[in-house]
């Protein structure tokens, strides 16, 4: 099974972009979405964006996201 994460291109180069990530940012490969533009969101695998998404997909897919590392972080305190 295969996790992707939902991530908002905020800078892009030739092969290369850089995302926001929940407020976080990393640079990753843009080979499979070359169509990309900025403020587009991407589904990010293994540091490359592998899909273009619509923003409310993202935004959704965030706030599950969210969930998810509140509840761990619940169960560690």
């Amino acid at each position: 099974m295969c996790v992707g994460v939902p991530a908002k291109i905020i800078k892009k180069d030739e092969y290369s972009a850089v995302v926001d990530v929940m407020g976080s940012q990393t640079t990753v490969g843009i080979i499979f979405v070359p169509e990309v533009e900025l403020g587009d969101y991407v589904i990010v695998h293994a540091g490359q964006a592998m899909s273009i998404v619509d923003e409310d997909y993202a935004r959704v897919s965030v706030e599950e996201w969210r969930k998810l590392v509140d509840a761990r972080n619940s169960e560690t305190v």
